[in-house]
């Protein structure tokens, strides 16, 4: 079983997943948005094919916690995605990923012309990964 993360942006959707016994996130690939039904339908693919039980969506929220109008189109997106999957959605905060993201791949020596593709599948890492040690430590 499998947890799938979603970084989702206005042209793209960042997805990492965590496998096994869940304490690592990868950067898995981008989906390039071409409308709702398509999005709902790569994701869904994704959930076949990984065997998820579980999807994390990043909520982008602003910078004192509340919900601005990015955030207000994710969660329209997770609901559509509750609606029509039968695995647990969850969202969680990712706010200043892209940056992290952005900045991890910098270091690692990625061009900058290279980096936008990347970067919204490792912010859709980073928030998985954030979730995953939450519910680690939540545990113990």
């Amino acid at each position: 079983m499998a947890i799938l993360g979603l970084d989702y942006g206005e042209k793209r959707i960042g997805v990492a997943l965590a496998s096994g016994e869940a304490r690592l996130a990868v950067p898995l690939s981008v989906i390039e948005r071409s409308g709702e039904a398509a999005d709902l339908d790569k994701v869904f693919a994704l959930i076949e094919q990984y065997d998820v039980e579980r999807i994390v969506v990043g909520l982008p929220r602003s910078l004192d916690g509340s919900i601005g109008p990015q955030a207000e189109e994710v969660l329209a997106f997770t609901g559509a995605l509750t609606e029509h999957v039968a695995v647990a959605v969850d969202t969680w905060d990712e706010r200043f990923t892209s940056v992290a993201a952005d900045s991890l791949l910098s270091e690692a020596g990625v061009k900058r012309e290279r980096r936008k593709g990347r970067r919204d599948a490792m912010a859709a890492a980073i928030t998985l990964q954030g979730y995953l040690d939450y519910m680690r430590h939540s545990k113990e």
